[in-house]
């Protein structure tokens, strides 16, 4: 289950509670889903019932309970905990990070794509500025992968706004696209010239690496004759990350920012090369249930890494 399955479940909790009388309240189009908190408990939270508390008449507490109620047995939670003035937390089931890698590899690189947008049409006025072209065009793939019409070149559209920047467009592409999009809009632009280093401090050669990391360890397991397949997960950072790359690609969407999208990239990056030493067997071990379940949560990994540079512009090679 991943945020956005989260929100769709805690919407139908309140269209439920809204439709047998428990609450008077419009069903809102959406309901927030964040990390729990320090503090918190299980690993997703809400302020729907905090939200809705006002509008209903009720305290926050007492919408908490009603929500609680007809979400318990959801399939993919296996708590569902009130705290604080009413926070909704979520702890999902052991199985669920099988099911996410199931649904990542399905979906292919389009994981993460939805129609939260739609029915939304975004118009963008016409730029001329290199940095504001490149923009305009990595956000008219983002607005569409999450379900909205863009326009470009439209009178009377948004207008991007971009800090110019000296930058050498000789330089390899994918080096400029990163070195453009990786800072905000309104941020200086990076330097492409560290960004050509395959080394560990370069962002970009860590994400192109990583992927290319999870394109070999299919190479080497194939070698040696175990398939990858989708089970109980023993990393405890990695499928968080594939599970939060709807609502990054949501967010750098709605907010006109596509530097979320890479940041997000280089913490998934960056988590499967702390991975991946856990997916092949080592010295005389046999491989077992849980390497072919390591091996398909990197071979998600190595899918939301390929969606994501794709959504950038920038290639996702196979071999470093």
């Amino acid at each position: 289950m991943t945020p956005a399955d989260l929100s769709l479940t805690v919407l139908h909790a309140v269209r439920r509670a809204v439709d047998d009388g428990a609450l008077r309240v419009d069903v809102p189009s959406r309901a927030k889903i964040e990390r729990a908190r320090p503090g918190g408990a299980g690993e997703y939270a809400s302020n729907i019932a905090l939200a809705l508390a006002r509008p209903a008449g009720r305290s926050a507490l007492d919408v908490a309970g009603i929500l609680e109620e007809r979400l318990r047995g959801v399939p993919g939670l296996r708590a569902v905990e009130i705290t604080g003035p009413g926070f909704l937390n979520f702890t999902l089931r052991s199985d669920a990070d099988a099911d996410l890698v199931r649904e990542v590899l399905a979906a292919g690189t389009a994981y993460g794509h939805g129609t939260a947008l739609a029915g939304t049409v975004v118009r963008f006025a016409g730029v001329g500025e290199a940095r504001a072209v490149l923009v305009v065009e990595t956000l008219g793939r983002l607005l569409r992968s999450q379900g909205a019409d863009v326009e470009v070149g439209a009178d009377g559209g948004e207008r991007v706004h971009v800090r110019p920047g000296t930058y050498d467009l000789g330089a390899d592409a994918d080096a400029v696209r990163w070195a453009l999009l990786r800072a905000a809009p309104h941020d200086r632009p990076l330097d492409p010239a560290p960004l050509l280093v395959p080394h560990e401090r370069n962002p970009l050669f860590r994400v192109k690496y990583a992927h290319s990391r999870t394109r070999r360890l299919l190479v080497n397991a194939r070698q040696l004759g175990f398939p990858p397949e989708p089970g109980e997960c023993d990393d405890p950072v990695l499928p968080g990350l594939l599970r939060d790359h709807p609502l990054a690609l949501l967010s750098a969407a709605r907010h006109r920012a596509p530097d979320r999208v890479a940041r997000h990239l280089e913490a998934v990056a960056d988590a499967l090369l702390a991975f991946q030493h856990t997916v092949l067997p080592l010295g005389d071990e046999k491989p077992s249930a849980a390497h072919r379940s390591r091996l398909a949560l990197a071979e998600a990994a190595g899918t939301v890494l390929a969606g994501g540079l794709s959504v950038l512009g920038i290639s996702a090679p196979d071999r470093i």
